[in-house]
């Protein structure tokens, strides 16, 4: 493989900071080709699926704890794990330097569909345990199907994911600023 279209020019107008990640970009890009793999998809579905269960747990403990019907406590779950799965892939790439409004667009791009998918399932999953959702947060019941529905959630999506960064969208945007 011929690596020359990852070396570092140097130009006017450009620093070498500048073209080290664009080169990035171009090599992130080259990686996620539709080949992608197993390993890839299931990096960036468990990076996805820990903040929406973070948003998704809190949720549905707080909508458990405040006995609040299945429909609020649904919408406060899936709200809550795209605040959280967005802050997460926010955080790593503000620290790449990105202002917050190209932060916003990047997990935007990044985690939007993947988030969605999740999100319908493990709900899904939720609703569809006969008496998970009417459960109380110390019954077994309600961990139980949280937990299942997490899973599910993960191994439904890492193809979903797998599809999207072999086409250079979902998380391949997001690795050019790792």
């Amino acid at each position: 493989m011929d690596h020359s279209e990852h070396r570092h020019h140097e130009s006017p107008g450009h620093d070498g900071h500048e073209q080290h990640a664009q080169d990035e970009h171009r090599h992130a890009h080259h990686q996620h080709s539709p080949g992608t793999s197993w390993r890839t998809a299931a990096q960036a579905t468990l990076h996805c699926l820990t903040g929406c269960a973070i948003g998704e747990v809190l949720g549905m403990v707080i909508g458990t704890a405040a006995g609040l019907g299945n429909a609020g406590t649904v919408v406060i779950s899936i709200a809550l794990a795209f605040v959280f799965g967005y802050a997460l892939t926010m955080r790593g790439v503000l620290r790449a330097g990105l202002p917050v409004r190209q932060a916003l667009k990047v997990a935007l791009a990044a985690d939007t569909v993947s988030i969605a998918v999740m999100e319908l399932i493990d709900n899904t999953v939720m609703v569809g345990v006969p008496g998970a959702m009417d459960a109380g947060l110390p019954q077994a019941l309600f961990w139980i199907s949280l937990a299942v529905s997490l899973v599910l959630a993960f191994v439904l999506t890492t193809p979903v994911n797998r599809w999207m960064i072999g086409r250079g969208k979902g998380h391949a945007v997001v690795h050019a600023y790792h």
